[in-house]
């Protein structure tokens, strides 16, 4: 089924009762100019479909082929539901439109250039048995083409944990890492429409905006077992990098009044673009240079504050991008996502590339 939808707000309105619906999961994956990768994706996703799963893809007017690609999907599965919007509503839009679309009890926030792992949704199956309003999924972290591994686990558990709403503080630190990335969401469609979502919109991460919010979710569950293979780097909003993690990612982690400020430092300081290293690390990666200093820091910071800043920007980054690859091979070799961004930057060194050589990151 192929649904041209022009709606310009989601809807509010919950939908079938969990005791009337014939869909136990709905996949909602948003999408724009997927149509190299979106794919795989779908592939890996209806290699495990059951009886009382949909796919639900909102497509935000992507100006590529992903229209074709995915039809044909729809075409064949009348569990794929494809709504291809007139305008595009930003990520977090479109997610939430996604929700807004769906039939099932719950919504799996699924990207759209990831692959599901073996066995993804018998584990995930068993897990919403518990009945949890939340179930948040762990994740590999792999490299662009899935030749490496970087990370073996996003969230660094052996073990399921489980959280009431008196435990959002251990939650949060345990899983505010992983839930950077919107795939490991698996929620309650009633929660979700149920909760504030509109002014998280341009946030990049609505989802976190309603699983932090107030009054805090009843019973959520970190699974342990990665279920996700993510293909990181590939990101659409990878050229912004620098404002999303030091500015949208921190803002956002900050705003939350049910969250102690002791467990928030744990994931983030509230100013990270103060920490000269961090700094250091973005402009060896070219994501932070004497444009980025203006647009972002200079209103910020006072006159004698913003001199290492600005030195830090005038710092060639063919140096800093050496620099920084030596400290991570002799100092933190287990950050092979910095090895990689390091080796893959648009400011990459001999140094960068040959120390991604040693410790066996492919970054071509």
């Amino acid at each position: 089924m192929h649904i041209r939808n022009t709606a310009s707000r989601p809807s509010t309105d919950t939908g079938s009762t969990e005791s009337d619906s014939p869909i136990r999961l709905s996949i909602c994956m948003a999408t724009y100019k997927r149509a190299n990768f979106i794919g795989q994706t779908i592939d890996s996703i209806l290699g495990q479909m059951q009886d009382g799963m949909e796919l639900v893809i909102v497509d935000g007017a992507s100006p590529d082929n992903t229209e074709e690609v995915v039809s044909i999907y729809s075409a064949r599965h009348a569990n794929v539901r494809y709504f291809k919007e007139d305008v595009n509503s930003g990520i977090d839009g479109d997610y939430d439109k996604a929700v807004s679309y769906a039939r099932g009890e719950y919504c799996w926030l699924m990207t759209d250039d990831d692959l599901l792992k073996a066995g993804a949704v018998e584990t995930l199956i068993k897990a919403l048995e518990e009945s949890h309003d939340l179930v948040v999924l762990n994740s590999e972290v792999w490299n662009r083409d899935y030749s490496s591994l970087l990370v073996p686990r996003f969230a660094p558990i052996d073990a399921d944990r489980r959280y009431s709403a008196r435990d959002m503080d251990k939650l949060f630190m345990d899983a505010a890492g992983a839930l950077s990335f919107i795939g490991c969401v698996v929620i309650r469609r009633r929660s979700w429409l149920s909760r504030t979502r509109v002014p998280y919109y341009g946030t990049l991460f609505v989802h976190f905006g309603v699983i932090f919010q107030s009054p805090a979710l009843g019973s959520v569950l970190l699974v342990a077992a990665p279920l996700i293979a993510i293909r990181y780097g590939n990101a659409m909003w990878t050229p912004r990098g620098f404002e999303i993690w030091m500015f949208k990612w921190p803002d956002l982690l900050w705003s939350f009044e049910g969250i102690s400020a002791a467990s928030k430092s744990m994931i983030s300081a509230p100013q990270p673009w103060r920490q000269l290293r961090k700094l250091l690390l973005y402009r060896a990666m070219g994501s932070f240079g004497i444009t980025e200093y203006r647009k972002f820091l200079r209103p910020n910071v006072g006159r004698w504050d913003s001199l290492a800043p600005r030195f830090v920007a005038l710092v060639p980054a063919s140096v800093a991008n050496a620099l920084a690859s030596v400290y991570c091979l002799l100092f933190s070799r287990g950050s092979r996502t910095n090895v990689y961004d390091l080796a893959r930057s648009v400011s990459s060194t001999w140094v960068a590339r040959s120390v991604a050589q040693v410790l066996r990151v492919n970054f071509k």
